[in-house]
């Protein structure tokens, strides 16, 4: 049980066996009451916490005032007096009854529509109808017509203060627009302070007793009770929510009310009063003066509720406005990339699905831009964002009406051009990667990219989902052949990447089933016909099935991610074979790392766990890299570089494989930790008619690694001539076919130092 409501539980007995106590006992109840609502009330200020905490203070003076009068009448009639008069007694008394009315006034309002002095109208129609009828019966009954029965000014002064409570009452129930607990509670206080005063000042005209009758004693013992627990009710601590007004308020149908009840009131007391040999002026002002402020406060009133109903029509057509704004908005992000402001791939699949749903024809292009992450790490997001922000506005200005240019995330742009047939949707493709060629300046810095795109044309019967996924195959297809450039979709690039999908199921399951194996190929150094290393390659051969070269397995493993996986197979078992070997004959081992491996954040550790493992020393190792790995800069670029220092510094060596064929760089070649330079078999010549010019840039490469202290190493060596070309132009090592095939680890005979 709440505590508001062991407080009323308990204070109901108390209340009950007021009537039977003898008039001393009585006051002092009395002032127990208002002692025990001063507690709680003062208790829950402290402790908790209240909403509008001035007016419970106001009530804590209210009973503060009602404690001091009681102890008082107490004292006097303990002294023998008669307790009823005592007129500063009486003040202090009758102090209590404004300060109600204040703690009242002071409750939470609500003032959604109006001003702050909102239910005040609706409160001085309730005083001035209760006037008439106080009048009507009450003072002009029990007071001017019976001068026999004449009272003290004390008690004739109760129904006239009761009429302050009751005008705060209706203020407190109107502005609330909700009425809770509490609020109900301080009405329950107030209704029964005010009943056991009209039965009071009733029974005290009739000549009754100063300390009231019974019944009176119940309600004002009740009243200290009802007022304690108001403020205990968790109610009281709650803001009170705007109102929603409904179309009967509380102040609606107290007007309604006393509308009837004044009028009727007036006229019945001039009716009695025309019977009365007795008819006075102040019979017929006193009714009709409130009679009439009340017909004027009616006015006002409906003044502001014409006022109210405007603003309440105004506010709705605002809310209403707001409300159509607000879901546009949230229209527009929905469909919206934030960064850019450009349609989101949600909106490029609506349009697109419309176009095609009509049987409408055109093409799709998607694009990103390349090297795009390398401007994140080197100059931070903040720039990234402000290049894809100028990057959306060099596209847009070369749209054509109907076109939907989209941000698909990330990098990743897409452009719907409808109408166009396949050549123009490349040319279009063409436009686009021209415009962003151009530099960009950002932040003092001239930024230079470029961007890969894939075209799929399409016209009715085809879907959203198709269109997609053929130009994303094109974008890829676009990518692997280099960059820059855009592709056009053909089936055969669906197939390729349909095998290549395939390839890569296969091969994770083949790598689960040890089903690859790594051969080897000797490397051979010119002068002396010495084998001093060789080169792992890995082979798949699928039991029961034809082999499957690497040109088919190595592209579907490095698309799928399964390149790190199987790199690391290879590293541990070349090492583990090529461990006896050297121990031997101190031939040393080559392996290919991908960039996809160099760009892990452990591959130096797994290095290191390879060679531990197996026995094999660093200064044995010779991992092969390409060029691709070194394009760009920024944190990989530098990732890359840190791997390769770190590893030559336990004696790993490191080759260029395939130079001349990639982002050739004589900045890579003097900047870089590399030791071995191996030149790509299409610069040897393949028949006398090209002798000359390949015989110049394989010198050229020859002059340029001896310049800068690196061992050359020629790939694809075939035929005798070769040789003899590669030892006159002084190359250092060879391998090929000529030299000898790639065999497996057990096959491989007497390595020469």
């Amino acid at each position: 049980m709440r505590a508001w409501m062991w407080y009323l539980v308990g204070g109901l007995p108390v209340v009950l066996a007021a009537p039977l106590l003898p008039v001393f006992e009585r006051q002092l109840v009395y002032a127990l009451g208002g002692a025990v609502a001063i507690t709680v009330i003062v208790r829950r200020l402290r402790t908790r916490r209240v909403e509008r905490r001035r007016a419970w203070w106001i009530m804590v003076a209210a009973m503060g005032c009602a404690l001091t009068a009681n102890l008082c009448w107490a004292a006097d009639l303990g002294l023998g007096g008669a307790g009823g008069d005592l007129p500063l007694v009486d003040g202090i008394y009758f102090a209590m009854y404004p300060l109600i009315g204040a703690a009242m006034l002071g409750q939470p309002a609500v003032h959604r529509y109006g001003s702050a002095l909102a239910g005040f109208t609706e409160a001085g129609v309730a005083l001035c109808t209760a006037v008439v009828v106080t009048w009507a019966a009450l003072y002009d009954p029990f007071v001017r017509d019976r001068p026999a029965h004449s009272i003290s000014l004390s008690i004739a002064l109760f129904p006239a203060l009761d009429l302050v409570i009751l005008a705060a009452a209706v203020r407190m129930v109107v502005a609330a627009g909700a009425l809770r607990a509490t609020h109900l509670l301080l009405l329950g206080g107030a209704a029964c302070l005010f009943t056991s005063d009209i039965l009071y000042f009733v029974s005290a005209c009739g000549g009754g007793a100063w300390a009231g009758s019974g019944v009176t004693s119940v309600g004002w013992a009740a009243t200290y009770l009802f007022l304690g627990a108001s403020v205990l009710h968790p109610s009281a601590a709650l803001p009170l929510a705007p109102a929603r007004l409904p179309s009967a308020t509380w102040g609606t149908v107290l007007v309604a009310v006393v509308v009837l009840i004044g009028p009727a009131a007036t006229a019945w007391s001039l009716l009695r009063e025309l019977h009365e040999p007795s008819l006075d002026v102040s019979d017929v002002v006193v009714p009709l003066v409130p009679t009439a402020v009340t017909a004027l406060l009616l006015v006002i009133r409906l003044g502001h509720a014409g006022r109210v109903e405007r603003r309440r029509a105004l506010d709705l057509q605002d809310a209403l406005r707001q409300q159509s704004q607000m879901q546009a908005l949230l229209r527009h992000h929905a469909l919206h990339d934030a960064l850019t402001g450009l349609p989101n791939r949600r909106l490029l699949d609506d349009r697109l699905t419309e176009l095609l749903a009509v049987g409408g024809r055109g093409g799709l292009i998607l694009f990103d831009l390349d090297g795009f992450k390398d401007v994140n790490d080197r100059f931070g997001h903040p720039t990234g964002d402000a290049l894809l922000v100028e990057v959306a506005r060099r596209l847009e200005a070369l749209l054509s009406p109907g076109d939907t240019l989209a941000r698909l995330g990330g990098d990743e742009f897409a452009l719907l051009c409808p109408g166009v047939g396949e050549a123009q949707l490349l040319q279009r493709g063409e436009r686009l990667l021209a415009a962003l060629r151009r530099p960009v300046g950002l932040n003092g810095t001239e930024l230079f990219v470029s961007g890969t795109a894939g075209a799929r044309g399409f016209s009715a019967g085809y879907s959203a989902t198709i269109v997609l996924a053929d130009a994303d195959v094109a974008l890829y297809a676009a990518k692997a052949a280099g960059k820059d450039r855009v592709v056009g979709f053909d089936e055969q690039l669906r197939d390729r990447q349909l095998r290549r999908s395939q390839t890569a199921q296969r091969l994770r399951a083949a790598l689960a089933a040890d089903e690859l194996a790594v051969h080897y190929q000797p490397i051979v150094a010119l002068d002396g016909d010495r084998t001093v290393g060789f080169e792992a390659l890995v082979r798949w051969c699928p039991p029961g099935a034809a082999p499957i070269g690497p040109d088919r397995f190595i592209p579907a493993a490095e698309a799928s991610g399964l390149i790190v996986a199987l790199g690391d197979w290879v590293l541990n078992r070349a090492c583990r074979d090529a461990a006896p070997w050297h121990a031997a004959t101190g031939a040393g081992l080559s392996v290919n790392v991908s960039p996809r491996q160099l760009a892990e954040p452990d591959f130096v550790a797994r290095v290191h766990a390879a060679l531990a493992a197996s026995g094999l020393p660093g200064r044995a190792l010779t991992l092969e890299i390409t060029e691709g790995v070194l394009v760009g800069a920024g944190t990989q670029a530098e990732q890359t570089i840190a791997h390769l220092a770190a590893l030559r510094a336990i004696g790993v060596k490191v080759a260029i494989d395939d130079f001349g064929t990639g982002y050739s760089s004589l900045a890579y070649l003097r900047d870089l930790p590399i030791d071995i330079l191996k030149i790509d078999r299409s610069f040897l010549p393949h028949s006398r008619d090209d002798l000359a010019g390949q015989t110049a840039l394989v010198r050229a490469i020859m002059d340029l690694a001896r310049s800068l202290g690196l061992v050359t190493v020629a790939e694809g060596v075939e035929t005798e001539e070769h040789c003899d070309l590669l030892r006159e132009l002084g190359c250092d090592r060879a391998q090929g076919y000529l030299l000898g095939h790639p065999v497996p680890a057990d096959a491989v005979l007497e390595p020469v130092a």
